[in-house]
């Protein structure tokens, strides 16, 4: 996939991705749930910790913040591995932050759907194919208001605006994040399919 052979030893890959996926791995929408008062937000809508469904809770402010520190989270993985070993680090870590993100060890690895977290990895890694991503997310969502769907768009299209900027390695690396994304939004695409799926700001019991 990456070629590390040259440009990073194993032990500093097996760091860079340690890291990565500790950062990912921190869950802030359980955190802000809670602070905010809203309780255990695994225990409505869909049961993720991401912004989408915090904001089932009504609190604006902790999906605010839900949806700003996971995207820090993402991008501190890329820029903290990028200064210490290298861009190919960076991306090692940006796979693990996700991986991170989707599957937390300490919540039985049942996290979120990677949306604001693929966002923060993106600005990281390279700026504008970040704003590209936001721009075609932000669009899909402000005509269907259905955060799965804008989701699921954002995460197809990011990986050719990657390959049309000729970032062989970043292209490969979003094709992978664009096929988790559809993987964890399995239950969301039968739901679209249906008409069935929420929009954006309902709130689930």
């Amino acid at each position: 996939m990456f070629d590390f052979v040259h440009s990073i030893s194993w032990p500093m890959a097996a760091l860079a991705a340690l890291l990565g996926y500790l950062l990912g791995s921190i869950p802030f929408g359980l955190l802000f749930s809670y602070l905010a008062g809203a309780g255990d937000v695994r225990k409505i809508g869909s049961g993720s910790i991401g912004a989408t469904n915090v904001l089932r809770t009504g609190n604006y402010t902790a999906a605010a913040l839900t949806l700003l520190f996971d995207a820090l989270k993402g991008a501190a993985a890329v820029l903290i591995a990028r200064v210490l070993w290298g861009p190919d680090a960076a991306l090692l870590a940006a796979l693990a932050a996700f991986l991170g993100h989707l599957f937390p060890v300490w919540l039985g690895f049942k996290g979120g759907k990677g949306v604001a977290v693929s966002l923060g990895i993106l600005l990281a890694l390279y700026w504008p194919v970040g704003l590209l991503g936001f721009a075609s997310w932000l669009a899909v969502l402000a005509v269907f208001r259905i955060s799965s769907l804008a989701a699921l768009v954002a995460a197809v299209v990011t990986p050719i605006y990657m390959f049309l900027f000729h970032r062989p390695q970043e292209t490969v690396l979003t094709v992978l994040l664009a096929v988790l994304v559809i993987i964890v939004h399995q239950q969301n695409i039968h739901r679209l399919l249906r008409g069935a799926e929420p929009r954006i700001g309902a709130k689930s019991a």
